[in-house]
């Protein structure tokens, strides 16, 4: 279906395109297959389409054309019928301890969901996640789909420094912290790959549109998968979506 969009000028080279101010799977396919769109056509001078939940934010090294021209070809672009191709979405699955070790707020959750360690792992680790862009950090993925039972406020009093890796439930949202950082979420576990590396050509494997889901790993494992990634040899396990 097609969206009733708003074009807005936003500084003095780019411009902000807006969805209904909703968090949906449709609204995302429909902002990806814009921005794929815009990437594929003639839209003079635009160095990077940036996309978020309900928005793309293109930027321009200058404008070719006068703003209302540009919002023009834009809605051109978007009403036509094209289909440009682009790669399909991935399913990544990724390997979360969640040990008391790392787990430490798990049970205080516990006790404010009135629900077992056991099931709150059960229900995080059971969901397929759906990527809806990257930020604020480097490979920081914001993450769709988290189960209603296991929901939490974000802290009152962010912690300075939280561990790479760590992963965590901050309001209906859940992801992983990609580098050490402040950060107010409910840490859940951890996860011993790499989200970001500066050296690959790919700096973070996942993109928007892709699906994450965790699967529980113990200790040990979280050690011996750790120590693969440092020697880079570690192959993170995907698969194509259909559909």
């Amino acid at each position: 279906m097609a969206y009733q969009l708003s074009f807005k000028p936003y500084g003095e080279h780019a411009i902000l395109v807006e969805w209904p101010k909703l968090i949906s799977e449709d609204i995302l396919k429909d902002v990806l297959r814009f921005k794929t769109n815009i990437e594929y056509s003639d839209v003079a001078n635009v160095s990077e389409v940036r996309s978020a939940y309900n928005s793309l934010l293109l930027v321009y090294s200058h404008f070719k054309r006068g703003f209302q021209d540009e919002v023009d070809l834009l809605k051109k672009i978007y009403n036509s019928n094209t289909i440009s191709s682009a790669s399909k979405p991935k399913l990544w699955k990724i390997p979360v301890c969640y040990d008391s070790h790392f787990g430490i707020d798990l049970e205080a959750i516990s006790e404010t969901k009135k629900l077992s360690v056991i099931d709150i792992i059960k229900f995080h680790s059971e969901a397929i996640y759906t990527v809806y862009f990257i930020g604020f950090l480097p490979g920081f993925l914001y993450l769709g789909g988290l189960d209603d039972r296991i929901m939490m406020p974000r802290k009152s009093t962010p912690r300075l420094k939280i561990e790479q890796g760590t992963v965590a439930i901050g309001g209906n949202q859940t992801g992983v912290y990609p580098s050490a950082s402040p950060g107010g979420w409910n840490i859940i576990g951890n996860s011993p790959i790499n989200f970001f590396n500066i050296n690959k050509e790919e700096p973070c494997f996942a993109k928007a549109g892709d699906q994450i889901q965790f699967y529980p790993i113990t200790l040990k494992e979280h050690t011996d998968i750790k120590t693969l990634v440092d020697a880079q040899v570690y192959q993170l396990e995907s698969e194509v979506v259909d559909g």
